[in-house]
């Protein structure tokens, strides 16, 4: 057996923020461009586009800013409120499956 966790966090009953909403959020960071983070994630655009919409409405914050294509295909962009929830969320989560791991190993004797 082996312990697994899924961590999220809710405003209201509604996820606001889980670990593979942040990793969508870094990967339009990182790529600037929803069509490759969700290309990245292994979704379609619309559900990764979805899930930005909800977080922002969620939140109320504005989490990506994008660009309409043209002649440089437009983009998208974090916005600073964005790095700074993905931060926060990572300080939080951080070390949580060690200490998950350890309490099973306590509680099971397994490892």
């Amino acid at each position: 057996m082996k312990p697994r966790f899924n961590l999220w966090l809710e405003r209201e009953g509604e996820v606001v923020l889980s670990a593979w909403r942040v990793r969508l959020l870094e990967a339009v960071g990182e790529l600037g461009a929803i069509t490759a983070a969700a290309e990245r994630l292994g979704v379609p655009y619309r559900r990764a586009w979805e899930r930005i919409h909800e977080m922002e409405t969620r939140l109320g914050v504005q989490l990506v800013e994008t660009e309409v294509g043209g002649a440089h295909g437009g983009g998208a962009r974090l916005t600073p409120e964005a790095e700074r929830l993905i931060s926060k969320f990572n300080r939080f989560a951080a070390g949580l499956e060690d200490e998950i791991k350890e309490r099973f190993a306590r509680a099971f004797g397994e490892g």
